[in-house]
């Protein structure tokens, strides 16, 4: 598979971390991750997985170092091996309850969306919602730990594909993309045909566009 090949230094997840978990407590372990936190538009989503030990996919890796392509593949393969839940918060709730209250009502949600309560939640950042399941936090999780690089596979896919459909239904603003992040030709396609009920007006550069608040000369 292209591009799986590539970048062998880079620190490459494991399962050591669910396999102590599992013999200590008998499992099953859910690797918990969210795509989508920093775009100007669309929803943040967040999946829980929980890999078959026996089972586990060949090729899973941070999701930043592996291409669409290979993201696509391993997508599907987890996703025939594994048990997965999935959480998605819209724009009006990340509006709402700001983008990290958000993130964590996904995570929640997705652990919620299992068939079975985990033993455990290993969750990637410095932050944990509140679940019904023990929880434990790794900064840099999806680089450390593999059922957190499966999580964040699902959730950044099940998120491009949200987004590439939005591109079917609003053409112009290119979200097929940049996926709704704040780049160049994504800010002059807000500029020229205007802010969309998916861009997310809590965020600052959203703010500007819509006149809600004055851009900042030097002086200032």
């Amino acid at each position: 598979m292209p591009g799986m090949g590539t970048l062998d230094s880079h620190l490459k997840p494991t399962f050591e971390l669910e396999a102590a978990a599992l013999q200590l407590d008998g499992g099953p372990v859910a690797g918990v991750d969210e795509a989508g936190r920093g775009p100007l538009a669309g929803p943040v989503v967040a999946a829980a997985v929980i890999l078959d030990p026996e089972r586990i996919p060949d090729g899973i890796n941070d999701s930043k170092v592996l291409d669409e392509d290979d993201r696509e593949v391993l997508y599907g393969r987890i996703r025939s091996t594994s048990i997965i839940g999935v959480g998605i918060a819209d724009v009006d709730r990340i509006d709402r309850d700001n983008i990290l209250g958000a993130t964590m009502w996904a995570m929640a949600q997705a652990i919620a969306q299992l068939p079975v309560t985990p033993k455990l939640a290993v969750i990637d950042g410095n932050r944990a919602p509140t679940l019904n399941c023990p929880s434990r936090t790794i900064v840099k999780g999806d680089a450390r730990c593999l059922s957190i690089a499966a999580a964040l596979i699902i959730a950044k896919v099940t998120r491009d594909r949200l987004m590439i459909k939005l591109a079917r239904d609003m053409p112009g603003y290119g979200f097929e993309r940049h996926k709704g992040y704040g780049t160049a030709e994504h800010q002059a396609a807000i500029k020229r045909l205007g802010v969309t009920v998916h861009h997310r007006r809590s965020f600052r550069t959203v703010q500007l566009a819509l006149g809600l608040m004055l851009e900042k000369t030097p002086a200032e």
